[in-house]
C-alpha cells in the first residue's frame, strides 16, 4: 500500500478545508471597509464568530502533518517561507484577538476594527505569497534549501498573494450573501460579483503564464494526446464562473457560495496537477520526502480516530450555527 500517497491526499483535504473554511473568516474581515456602520460589522462578526476558531483545526492538520509525514520537504519549505508563515501567524493572532476584544469595548473598537482588518488581509496575502513561492520553484542542493532569505519576494509571488486576497474576498461575500439579509445582503452582491470577475482573471492568468516559464508544467498540460483528460479543469472552471455569476445575477442565496467553493477546488486541482508527484516543486517527489512506512502507519491509525470526529464536530457546529444572522442575535449576545 502507497502510505505515502495516502498522506498526501489526507494532507491536501485538510488544506484545502482549511482554505474552504477560513477563506471565508478572512474574506468577511477584509470586507469592513466596504461596511461602515457598526451593527453592519457586528453582524458580519457575528455570522463567523461560532465558527473560526475551528476552522483553524485544518491548518494545525495540514501543517503539523507535513512536519511527521513528510519531514524532508517541511525542512526544505520551512526555511524558504520563514517570513511569509511567521507573517501569517501574526496576522492570525491579531484577526483572533479582535474577534474577542472588539465585543469587550467601545473606545478601542476601531483599534480592533482594524486589527481584524489587517491581521486578516496579511493572513491572507501570506499564505498566497507561499503558493506563489512553491508554484516558481525554490532552490535545493543535498536535500536542504540553498536560496536566500528573500528568494519568496518576486512580483509572481505577489500577484499570487492578491490572487488569494481576492479569492477569499469572493468566499467571504458569498458567506455573507448566504448568511445575512436586507441592506448588507444587497451589498454584498456586487462585492461578490467583482471578486469573482476577479479571481476568475487570476487563475487564467497563472493558468496561461506557468506553462510558459516551466518546461515541466508546460509538458504536464500540453503533452497530448496524455493531457486531454486535464482539459476538464478549465472547462470546469467556466462552466463554474458562468454558474457564479448567473447565481449572484438572480440574487440565490446559498447557491453563490457553493459556486465559489467549485472554483476554489478547480484552482487547486489544477495547481496539484501541475506539481505532482513533487511537494517540493522539480526537487523532491512525495515519495522521497515521507517518514518511514511504519511511522506512515502509526501516524494513518491515529488520523482514522481523530478525522472522523474533526469532521463531526465541525459539520454539527455548521449545523447549530446555521441559518441567517440578525441584529438582535449573535454569538456575543
Amino acid at each position: 500500500m502507497d502510505y505515502a500517497l495516502i498522506w498526501a491526499i489526507l494532507i491536501s483535504v485538510a488544506v484545502f478545508a482549511y482554505v474552504a473554511l477560513d477563506g471565508f473568516d478572512l474574506g468577511v474581515a477584509m470586507l469592513f471597509p466596504w461596511f461602515n456602520k457598526e451593527e453592519e460589522r457586528d453582524i458580519m462578526m457575528n455570522t463567523v464568530a461560532p465558527v473560526w476558531d475551528g476552522n483553524e483545526t485544518w491548518l494545525v492538520l495540514g501543517g503539523g502533518g507535513l512536519l511527521a509525514v513528510f519531514p524532508l520537504a517541511y525542512a526544505v519549505l520551512m526555511p524558504a517561507l520563514y517570513m511569509p508563515v511567521i507573517a501569517m501567524l501574526l496576522g492570525l493572532i491579531f484577526r483572533g484577538v479582535a474577534f474577542e476584544y472588539r465585543f469587550k469595548t467601545k473606545r478601542g473598537k476601531k483599534l480592533w476594527d482594524w486589527s481584524f482588518i489587517v491581521g486578516s488581509f496579511v493572513a491572507a496575502m501570506s499564505q498566497g505569497i507561499m503558493l506563489g513561492a512553491m508554484l516558481q520553484g525554490v532552490k535545493v542542493v543535498d536535500r536542504a534549501y540553498a536560496g536566500g532569505w528573500f528568494d519568496w519576494l518576486t512580483w509572481f509571488t505577489v500577484f499570487c498573494g492578491f490572487a488569494v486576497v481576492v479569492g477569499y474576498l469572493l468566499l467571504g461575500a458569498t458567506w455573507l450573501v448566504m448568511k445575512t439579509e436586507g441592506a448588507l445582503q444587497e451589498r454584498a452582491y456586487p462585492l461578490a460579483y467583482k471578486a469573482g470577475v476577479g479571481l476568475f482573471a487570476c487563475i487564467v492568468f497563472v493558468s496561461l503564464f506557468l506553462p510558459w516559464q516551466d518546461a515541466y508544467i508546460y509538458e504536464r498540460w500540453f503533452s497530448f494526446p496524455t493531457s486531454i483528460g486535464l482539459w476538464v479543469l478549465p472547462v470546469l472552471l467556466v462552466v463554474l464562473t458562468i454558474g457564479l455569476l448567473n447565481s449572484l445575477t438572480k440574487k440565490q442565496q446559498g447557491r453563490p457560495y457553493l459556486w465559489s467553493l467549485g472554483l476554489f477546488l478547480i484552482a487547486y486541482s489544477g495547481f496539484a496537477v501541475s506539481i505532482f508527484p513533487y511537494l517540493v516543486p522539480r526537487e523532491i517527489t512525495l515519495w522521497e520526502a515521507a517518514a518511514p512506512d511504519n511511522s506512515l502507519v502509526f501516524l494513518l491509525v491515529g488520523a482514522a480516530v481523530l478525522l472522523p470526529i474533526i469532521f463531526a464536530y465541525t459539520g454539527y457546529t455548521y449545523w447549530v450555527f446555521r441559518g441567517k444572522v440578525r441584529a438582535d442575535s449573535g454569538y456575543h449576545d
